[in-house]
């Protein structure tokens, strides 16, 4: 059917653990922006949902690091995070095992991607999961880009695994949505951990919106880390999502709030209709 919805948000624990301790206002208003992009995903009727984000040493790590993976499973679990540190309950999450392998095997025609018939769904994944389909009734399919352990796949090859997203779902009779999920500049797990880069991660958005593939991709993990922190490495879902969508981008919310350690971001993109 091809690609229905595009959009990218933020995925830091902060967001649900520790809400009660951010300005109110705020917060409020960044979950109201959360919720009302989970309105537009229904809207546009998906049949299953990719989810890209950037897995924290939940399933894979240095012994087995995947550049590119993507769950084949009819269920997943998560947050494997302690609910109540997280604050979102654990569950079961359907998925669509035969639907991910069709997609699986479309993407590997270009992109060598690794393939779980286990995951569990850390906080990238089970943060916006919370605030965009509550109700969890539409069926995810986890696909993770390593953001964690250099070596880190160039840029163009997260553009890449973008573009093979992206045939993958014009070749199947499903409506797939796809959301990216990350945090721009930020410093997790370290003494900087609440610090942002506001000035770089409005630079990038606006690159982002523009869908400006040569600016997107001429950042340096060396430029990155410096300016945004080992967690700015997570540019590349966005960066995926870009190539997936092709269109423009429209940032529907920013905000930094160092209490959740990002700018708080919500933004969604026009889909470019592909002909071949």
């Amino acid at each position: 059917m091809s690609l229905v919805f595009a959009g990218i948000c933020s995925h830091a624990p902060g967001i649900t653990g520790r809400a009660e301790l951010a300005d109110p206002a705020l917060k409020e208003s960044f979950h109201a922006a959360f919720r009302h992009m989970g309105d537009q995903l229904h809207a546009a009727r998906p049949d299953a949902l990719i989810v890209v984000g950037a897995e924290h040493f939940g399933n894979f790590f240095m012994n087995n690091m995947p550049a590119f993976a993507i769950g084949m499973s009819d269920q997943y679990e998560g947050p494997i995070e302690d609910p109540a540190w997280l604050k979102i309950e654990r569950r079961s999450i359907a998925g669509n095992a035969a639907l991910s392998k069709r997609l699986i095997v479309e993407v590997m025609n270009s992109v060598d991607v690794a393939y779980a018939e286990e995951w569990k769904f850390d906080h990238a994944i089970s943060v916006p999961l919370h605030f965009l389909t509550p109700k969890y009734d539409i069926p995810v399919i986890p696909a993770n880009i390593n953001c964690q352990g250099p070596p880190l796949a160039p840029l163009h090859r997260a553009w890449a695994f973008g573009e093979a997203l992206r045939r993958a779902a014009d070749l199947v009779p499903e409506r797939i949505a796809i959301v990216a999920t990350g945090g721009i500049s930020h410093w997790p797990a370290t003494p900087d951990s609440g610090k942002i880069n506001e000035a770089w991660d409005r630079e990038f958005l606006q690159r982002w919106g523009r869908n400006d593939k040569a600016a997107l991709l001429s950042y340096t993990d060396v430029e990155t880390y410096r300016d945004g922190g080992q967690g700015g490495f997570e540019i590349r879902t966005f960066i995926a999502l870009a190539a997936a969508a092709g269109g423009q981008g429209s940032v529907q919310y920013f905000k930094p709030i160092p209490i959740f350690a990002v700018s708080c971001t919500i933004g969604t993109m026009s889909i470019q209709c592909r002909t071949s």
